[in-house]
């Protein structure tokens, strides 16, 4: 089956997390919104998706998968859907639960990180919003920052199977979708990420083996990875990092 993603074109965002799913998987895919419009394909063709009030069970906003009649929506539901599909999830119930658990939980930290930078609404620049998104940012660093990171840190650690993977003992969706996060992360608060590093070098660990991988290796270099910009989920603003180390004042003798 050849799948449809449909997503923007310019920004990794959450699609990304479907894309490397995809991928990893091998499976044959078309990113549309960033073929030709002249070809059919294209923003155009994503917004008649979003505007087709024919369709029984629309989806809310990208990113979606077509896969064949189906049309699934939301990231997390699109690589449950993917994970069964292509060996990337547990085959029991109990461990495809634990699975969309993580996926849920990973989520609730995009959107703390997208908000650090659009606290107050996603319609205003950045700019308009710039001392709600320094004290947000704050509070992120000092507090959901740490926690979270701490959380999956723990996860690994507690895998009754080893540390390798988040879920059971093979590769899933999950640790992909964490790899995309410490990546995220560490464009956008490379201080504070430098800071916390000792906390987590089971989540490093983890970000190296799956950049390693053969086909999501060959991704990364490849111009179907998008870089991050100042357009997507993760951004990079100076002032919403954490500020450099201070280095121990010496006194002479």
């Amino acid at each position: 089956m050849r799948y449809e993603l449909f997503y923007w074109p310019s920004i990794q965002g959450r699609g990304e997390f479907v894309r490397l799913a995809l991928e990893q998987a091998g499976a044959e895919y078309i990113d549309v919104a960033r073929e030709s419009e002249a070809a059919g394909m294209g923003v155009a063709a994503l917004m008649r998706w979003l505007e087709d009030e024919t369709i029984e069970r629309p989806p809310y906003a990208p990113p979606f998968l077509k896969a064949g009649d189906r049309i699934i929506g939301q990231t997390a539901n699109i690589l449950m859907f993917l994970g069964a599909r292509h060996d990337l999830a547990p085959t029991d119930e109990a461990g495809r639960l634990w699975a969309h658990q993580l996926q849920l939980t990973l989520a609730d930290l995009v959107t703390h990180a997208h908000d650090t930078h659009h606290p107050i609404a996603g319609a205003l620049y950045y700019e308009e919003q710039k001392p709600e998104a320094r004290r947000r940012a704050a509070a992120f660093r000092k507090d959901r920052l740490p926690k979270f990171l701490g959380y999956f840190e723990s996860i690994l650690r507690r895998n009754p199977h080893g540390n390798d993977h988040m879920v059971g003992e093979t590769l899933s969706y999950v640790d992909l979708s964490m790899f995309q996060v410490m990546a995220g992360l560490r464009y956008a608060f490379p201080r504070a990420m430098a800071q916390l590093k000792r906390g987590h070098p089971l989540l490093d660990a983890l970000s190296g083996r799956v950049a390693a991988l053969p086909r999501i290796s060959a991704y990364l270099a490849s111009k179907r990875r998008l870089p991050f910009n100042q357009k997507g989920i993760f951004r990079h603003y100076r002032e919403l990092d954490a500020r450099p180390a201070r280095k121990a004042a010496h006194k002479s003798k």
